[in-house]
């Protein structure tokens, strides 16, 4: 059986990845499987542990970057976010594609110990639009979207280190054009 690729889908807060994901994830021919993270915050309403993130005390997270068991790990807002080596080499194996959908942070080092990873950034189509997703979410103060906003300004400047870049005008454009990236690698891997 073939070995997986494993796919950084990545892009600052707040920018759409998990609404261009939603369209292009369950296409069939991409042969995707999703790596749930670990996080130290607490859910947001509806999300469920062990489907969206697996939900972990600062204590456990700890113990997991203490016995590396994390290919990355990141802190955004206080809270911590990582992925467990285990999920993704069990996915490849199966022969799954696997896709991190990570913070900018955990993607760079994951870029690093895995140099032929398929890496994608998706940027906003303006910080103004950024600014108005962000706030539309209506889950955090001002001063979280204030810090979220510096942090992708920040994020922006790094997308140069990412193999493709995707504007997120459009979702289902952009949705279209990371399936065919994956697609088009996925052949040349063959």
């Amino acid at each position: 059986m073939k070995r997986g690729l494993l796919i950084i889908f990545s892009g600052p807060s707040g920018v759409g990845k998990g609404t261009v994901r939603k369209l292009f994830f369950d296409r069939e021919e991409l042969n995707l499987a999703f790596s749930i993270s670990i996080t130290t915050r607490s859910p947001r309403n509806g999300e469920v542990d062990g489907r969206d993130y697996y939900f972990v005390t600062h204590d456990r997270f700890q113990e997991a970057i203490e016995n590396e068991e994390l290919l990355e790990h990141a802190e955004f807002v206080g809270n911590y976010y990582g992925t467990l080596i285990s999920e993704v080499e069990r996915l490849r194996d199966m022969g799954k594609n696997v896709l991190l959908e990570i913070e900018v942070q955990g993607a760079l080092q994951v870029i690093d110990k895995v140099p032929d990873s398929l890496s994608i950034f998706l940027v906003p189509p303006s910080m103004e639009e950024l600014k108005r997703r962000i706030e539309g979410r209506q889950t955090e103060s001002q001063d979280v979207i204030n810090s979220r906003l510096e942090k992708a300004a920040k994020e922006m400047e790094l997308m140069n280190h990412y193999r493709y870049v995707i504007c997120n005008e459009d979702p289902q454009l952009a949705a279209d054009s990371v399936a065919l990236i994956i697609k088009r690698n996925i052949e040349t891997t063959l």
